[in-house]
């Protein structure tokens, strides 16, 4: 079968000059950010061609200069697939293999924004990505930039912000905006399958397409020294506040996927859409949604804790987008602070138990000893493996836990419970004990 490229993938418009230069060359981005920017162009214009940056593996980059820098984006809802082909991107880069070009590409002011899909793993110091934006904007002179996380963390603009000034000092804020950012779209890995039915759809064989869910959300602060594309025309909110948006991200939507997730993996689901559909799941999720994390925001005016939560589940229920629990299980040490540890401080703090965002905890908790409910192994892909593996204490670990959990003894009590619960009766049985 032919390979997707400019001869025969019909009318797709050359990419624009480079305006935009991105670091992580994942599915999300490709799905996300690269579209966002496509229609922003289609709509105003403008010279935002984005050349990608693929940190270390090049799984995804040699696919792609294969083709030409086209690649699919399958929309993908329920049975229905909807194929859209991208050539929004102007070059493509390896970090690990030609960090000059890339650092030459970063202090080249014709760059007037970089934005960033790496993980919550790269925002520390002395990171190879830390360290490659560093000196690149180190040779730019004072030419204007904004540096855009697209990372699920929370103030990811402020984060970035810190990280960049210890580096290069408090006068880099002088041609350099850090605005802060909610992102949200389901992108789960391509596999076999995704590249299987993108040649059914595409007729062209495609190794860097990739699947999504039909929802996109961009929140974003404008704070852009260099300017920045159309996005709002193409569907972002542009505003002076990203935090109301983002703490809904975190705990009502990104909080009950990883509640699906460890809850799931225990109980044998392979996917989320399988996890939400177990017996008493749905329930559950929901009362963690409206019981615990509900009083812990103030959402934006005119939205609700609950109503987001539920068309959240909605697009958790898409059995399309095969989103392993697994690997959304993956980085939990990194993922849940943001995600769950708040919101049970955030009650604690109140003087309230929350029952079952302690319950995801504890599944947590029981995942990262290793085995299913069933008795199946269970990989843990997390930067602190080894440690979570042989402590002995969890809540004792100030490297996921903040301070008053080890020393909160009915918190401790309700954690005990619960695991004692999954531990006896499983998942399937102790949501079961609650219906």
């Amino acid at each position: 079968m032919e390979r997707l490229s400019r001869s025969t993938a019909g009318d797709v418009a050359p990419a624009p000059a480079t305006g935009i230069v991105h670091l992580g060359l994942g599915a999300f981005h490709r799905a996300h950010q690269a579209v966002f920017t496509a229609d922003a162009i289609a709509e105003a214009g403008g010279d935002w061609g984005i050349a990608a940056v693929a940190p270390r593996s090049r799984a995804v980059l040699d696919p792609l200069l294969e083709q030409d820098l086209l690649y699919s984006v399958l929309t993908l809802d329920g049975e229905r697939v909807t194929p859209r082909v991208l050539g929004v991107h102007s070059r493509a880069l390896h970090a690990a293999s030609e960090p000059e070009a890339v650092e030459r590409l970063l202090a080249d002011p014709a760059v007037r924004i970089v934005t960033l899909t790496v993980t919550e793993k790269a925002y520390r110091p002395g990171s190879a990505v830390l360290d490659l934006l560093v000196r690149g904007l180190r040779a730019r002179a004072g030419a204007p930039i904004a540096l855009v996380s697209c990372d699920n963390l929370p103030s990811n603009g402020r984060r970035l912000r810190e990280l960049v000034v210890a580096e290069l000092g408090p006068s880099i804020v002088d041609s350099t905006g850090f605005p802060s950012t909610m992102v949200d779209r389901i992108v789960p890995a391509s596999t076999d399958a995704t590249y299987a039915t993108a040649r059914d759809v595409l007729g062209l064989e495609d190794r860097a397409t990739v699947g999504a869910e039909p929802f996109s959300a961009w929140v974003l602060e404008d704070d852009f020294p260099g300017g920045r594309p159309a996005w709002d025309l193409a569907g972002a909110v542009v505003t002076d506040d990203v935090g109301p948006w983002e703490g809904l991200k975190l705990r009502a939507v990104l909080g009950v996927h990883s509640a699906l997730a460890y809850l799931g993996a225990l109980a044998g689901a392979p996917t989320i859409d399988r996890s939400l559909a177990l017996p008493g799941m749905r329930d559950v999720v929901e009362r963690l949604i409206a019981t615990d994390i509900a009083p812990t925001l103030c959402p934006p005016e005119g939205v609700t804790v609950e109503r987001f939560g539920q068309s959240a589940l909605a697009r958790f229920a898409n059995s399309a987008l095969r989103h392993r629990t697994l690997q959304v299980a993956m980085d939990g040490s990194q993922k849940l602070p943001q995600r769950l540890l708040g919101t049970i401080a955030d009650r604690r703090a109140a003087g309230s138990m929350p029952l079952y965002a302690t319950l995801v905890l504890a599944a947590w908790m029981r995942f990262v000893r290793g085995s299913a409910d069933d008795g199946t192994p269970l990989p843990l892909d997390d930067p602190l493996a080894d440690r979570l593996r042989s402590a002995p204490d969890l809540l004792a670990l100030d490297a996921v836990f903040p301070p008053g959990f080890a020393d909160d003894t009915e918190l401790r009590t309700q954690l005990a419970e619960w695991t004692g619960a999954l531990e006896r009766h499983g998942v399937l049985g102790t949501l079961q004990g609650l219906r």
